[in-house]
């Protein structure tokens, strides 16, 4: 499972990070999903090997700026590229008129149906092609939620020293199995599927939060997850200078958040412009990074634009690289 990251910025781009959108997709599958759509992220999904024509959904955590209005343009593309499918947004409902408000008064024809989906009537059953999606509301300045992604089709592997032992002969019967079919042997005796399936493994499950001051709100969504990313929009000493977070976590709460349930993988985004790319200038990253590494012990990860992070089977996180072409 690969999460790769169009924008890492808050509030307002910079010449390092644009801002807010994330993209997660089983590895090697032909679909996506887009977890918020901030100013410019057609631009970024440019510069990846991801296509507008196979975007699964749209999820977006709450209608400021910074999070949905890169909305209008990346639809309109899409259009523009012969798009059919039916593409489903789920978000607040001031995001459904938004993007109605936007289609009466700029001419915005889709040649493709939008399904909205109110965040707030969230179908405990909702589905995409490869995940299973959960919702929890936050707390912010406006009604603010986090995603919780749980991988599907998860394939039970053949246990191949049963089948031997049952004098399974390797070719077309092992196919039939492994696809769930029951077979008769040559003697009359039935193997069924489930004798000679391997237990699944565990379904790996990503949370994605939009910006939260309390990630105490994400404990019952974080049940049983491999990765939580979070704002981290500044340290606390930058709060305690301003005398407010504005609505947003420090590197100090969520880590403090994440180590207190035991979370194996954090990877912090949305940072404040105050704090530059270049880590030998101050305030930098490399301020919010001490912070956090002060509070967890887990694997952290501080995310730049056109990072990518592997979820491996056995959920271990690792660094894949930079996904720009």
């Amino acid at each position: 499972m690969d999460i790769l990251f169009l924008g890492t910025s808050a509030g307002v781009p910079t010449r390092a990070r644009n801002v807010t959108a994330t993209a997660i997709r089983k590895r090697n599958a032909k679909t996506w999903v887009l977890v918020d759509c901030g100013e410019g992220t057609q631009q970024r999904v440019l510069r990846t090997s991801l296509s507008l024509n196979r975007l699964d959904a749209i999820l977006i955590t709450h209608v400021h700026g910074d999070h949905c209005y890169g909305l209008p343009g990346l639809l309109s593309s899409a259009s523009m590229m012969g798009r059919e499918t039916p593409l489903t947004i789920v978000g607040p409902q001031p995001i459904r008129a938004f993007l109605e408000a936007v289609q009466a008064t700029t001419g915005l024809h889709l040649t493709f149906p939008i399904e909205f989906v109110d965040v707030e009537r969230l179908p405990a059953d909702f589905r995409t092609s490869d995940f299973a999606v959960e919702a929890s509301a936050l707390s912010h300045g406006v009604a603010s939620h986090g995603y919780a992604l749980v991988e599907r089709g998860i394939q039970r592997k053949l246990d191949t020293r049963r089948l031997e032992a049952l004098g399974v002969a390797r070719g077309p019967a092992w196919g039939r199995l492994h696809r769930g079919e029951d077979i008769l042997l040559e003697d009359g005796t039935r193997v069924t599927s489930d004798e000679v399936l391997l237990p699944a493994r565990g379904a790996r499950k990503v949370v994605i939060a939009g910006d939260n001051d309390t990630p105490k709100l994400l404990e019952g969504l974080c049940a049983g997850a491999d990765v939580l990313v979070h704002e981290a929009t500044y340290t606390r000493e930058i709060v305690d200078r301003l005398g407010t977070d504005n609505g947003h976590s420090t590197a100090e709460a969520v880590a403090a958040f994440a180590r207190d349930i035991g979370l194996p993988n954090l990877v912090l985004t949305h940072f404040s412009p105050r704090y530059q790319h270049d880590r030998g200038v101050t305030p930098s990253i490399a301020d919010i990074e001490r912070e956090a590494r002060d509070h967890y012990r887990g694997t952290l990860w501080l995310a730049n634009d056109f990072d990518v992070y592997r979820l491996s089977r056995d959920g271990r996180l690792c660094h894949a690289g930079p996904t720009r072409s």
